[in-house]
């Protein structure tokens, strides 16, 4: 990419595309270009054509879906399958219908299934029965990867999909309802703190193990793939079949829900008890991406959980002071 290419961010207010867009201003770009919900519609297929028509983006991030966390995602889980699959298509056709040079695709890691074996590998997608709380999203998200693949196969195109482990971060969603578990468990904690509560209730039993990347890693692996990779370094080149060229965004390393609620407990200075509601889900038991892939591209994270944990918290602190 040159440093004025003309780059549309969908989702540019989110937590991954407020990074992207931070990370590619840090890096000298200049001609961003993005909108919010009220000013496109991602879902309205006329409006993302006549957007792509008329400003013609060299190079585009779909960083914009619906997103949640276990309560939302199979609650809701009509509203999740329907919007992402909206949003994808629109946005991915249009993509090559303008002749867009390179579109980078986010998806996550909930599309590997139940008992993938750990850590997961992108050859895993698609070998047995997802998780069934967050079913409808991963299936949307498989269906985005599915898409740049057969446009890259048919019609030449450059799509890449990465598919990040859970993120956290500035402009994380920290709505109990909707919100991941990290970001929940902050508030949660600071807000007790703050009210001199005795006891935070956690779902689950705190024995599910997760992975966490710090989402300005997250956006530096964006950034960097669009500049240096392409979907020819997706896969082997002499491959039959061409599968599987989704790449995983991670750090590899993952720690328990309990042990991730005492580090926040820690940071935040909470000093009231923890209780593991264990008539709540747990969802999947142990989930970590192998970022073997990522790695022999070229790239790998550098903020580690503590220290994400330590900024974000600030970051919040900060928000809610204004």
């Amino acid at each position: 990419m040159q440093k004025n290419s003309k780059i549309y961010i969908a989702g540019h207010r989110g937590l991954v595309g407020s990074a992207i867009v931070k990370n590619l201003e840090a890096k000298g770009y200049t001609n961003l270009l993005y909108r919010t919900h009220a000013e496109l519609d991602l879902m309205n297929q006329e409006v993302v054509a006549n957007f792509f028509e008329a400003e013609k983006p060299e190079y585009v991030i779909l960083a914009a879906a619906k997103v949640g966390g276990i309560v939302a995602n199979n609650t809701y889980r009509a509203d999740f399958i329907y919007e992402n699959l909206q949003i994808q298509n629109n946005v991915i056709h249009q993509s090559y219908v303008n002749n867009v040079e390179k579109l980078l695709f986010l998806g996550s890691t909930c599309i590997y299934p139940k008992n993938a074996p750990q850590p997961m590998l992108e050859d895993s997608f698609l070998t047995s029965p997802l998780e069934y709380t967050n079913e409808p999203y991963a299936i949307a998200k498989i269906a985005g990867i599915k898409m740049c693949e057969s446009y890259n196969l048919q019609y030449g195109t450059n799509f890449i999909s990465v598919m990040p482990t859970n993120l956290y971060g500035p402009n994380d969603n920290f709505d109990l309802e909707t919100s991941h578990v990290l970001p929940a468990l902050l508030r949660k904690m600071h807000e007790a703190k703050v009210n001199n509560t005795p006891c935070v209730e956690i779902w689950g039993s705190g024995k599910p193990r997760r992975e966490f990347l710090y989402s300005e890693d997250m956006a530096d692996a964006c950034v960097f793939l669009l500049e240096s990779r392409d979907f020819a370094d997706t896969y082997e080149k002499d491959a039959k079949e061409v599968r599987n060229t989704h790449i995983n965004i991670g750090t590899g390393i993952d720690i328990s829900i309990r042990e991730l609620a005492e580090t926040i407990k820690k940071i935040v200075g909470y000093n009231g008890e923890l209780y593991f509601n264990n008539t709540k889900p747990d969802g999947t038991m142990i989930k970590m991406t192998d970022c073997s892939k990522l790695h022999s591209l070229g790239w790998q994270h550098n903020v580690e959980l503590d220290e994400g944990i330590r900024i974000l918290y600030a970051w919040y602190k900060h928000l809610n002071d204004k």
